[in-house]
């Protein structure tokens, strides 16, 4: 499996109360699917994603992502991982302000080892003609499908998606959600979000519900739906 999560632990304490968010959580994923971590507000979704991609550390349990055993990694080898082999998606872009939409990818492809050529990939999610506009200029839409480019450019091994349509309209969201279909398809590129919108679930390989810090059932759809069908 390319991702092997197992018996993962994880509490923060506020004074004297401690606050376990996730209890034991096992979760595999093999290398070129997509994923969907499902679940409401509080269930301990962003937690399982920092953590998987070396943002934060769990208290005890195992990740490994492509064979390596990222539990055991100091600070220094976290930063190279996150830096080499994750991608980040979030739900609000975090484009550099007075950087235009090819600097803002151009920063990411400059401390990158094997990047993707900056063009092809501005293509691939459509903003090639936008290339020296700055984020301001850009819709809402248009600013995540930048965010997608600079996280893809960097040719990672995992693209980690924290609600990526939570801030858009539907039919934006669902362009998105076809973008992300497209990159996995076009680079092989594994992907794992996080939502709470279960009408996403059709287009992941695999779906892990998430209650209270426990996947309470996973799901493996042998047929998936293309996201442009995909109705909420």
């Amino acid at each position: 499996m390319f991702i092997n999560v197992s018996s993962l632990n994880k509490s923060y304490t506020s004074g004297l109360v401690r606050n376990e968010v996730l209890k034991g959580i096992g979760m595999k994923l093999e290398k070129g699917e997509i994923g969907v971590i499902l679940g409401p507000s509080g269930s301990g979704k962003s937690t399982l994603m920092n953590i998987i991609g070396g943002v934060d550390r769990a208290d005890s349990g195992r990740i490994s992502v492509d064979g390596v055993e990222i539990s055991n990694l100091n600070d220094d080898q976290l930063t190279d991982y996150r830096r080499e082999d994750i991608g980040f998606v979030f739900q609000f872009y975090n484009l550099i302000p007075n950087l235009t939409v090819g600097e803002n990818i151009e920063v990411v492809s400059n401390i990158s080892k094997a990047p993707l050529n900056m063009d092809e990939v501005l293509t691939a999610v459509g903003m090639q003609d936008k290339k020296r506009r700055f984020p301001r200029e850009l819709s809402g839409g248009e600013q995540q499908r930048v965010s997608i480019a600079r996280a893809v450019v960097k040719n990672p091994k995992l693209l980690l998606c924290d609600e990526p349509t939570g801030a858009l309209d539907y039919q934006t969201s669902r362009s998105i959600l076809q973008l992300l279909q497209q990159v996995n398809t076009k680079y092989g590129t594994t992907i794992l979000m996080i939502t709470h919108n279960g009408a996403i679930a059709a287009m992941a390989n695999r779906v892990f519900k998430l209650r209270s810090g426990e996947i309470v059932e996973e799901v493996v759809n042998q047929m998936t739906i293309p996201a442009e069908r995909i109705e909420w």
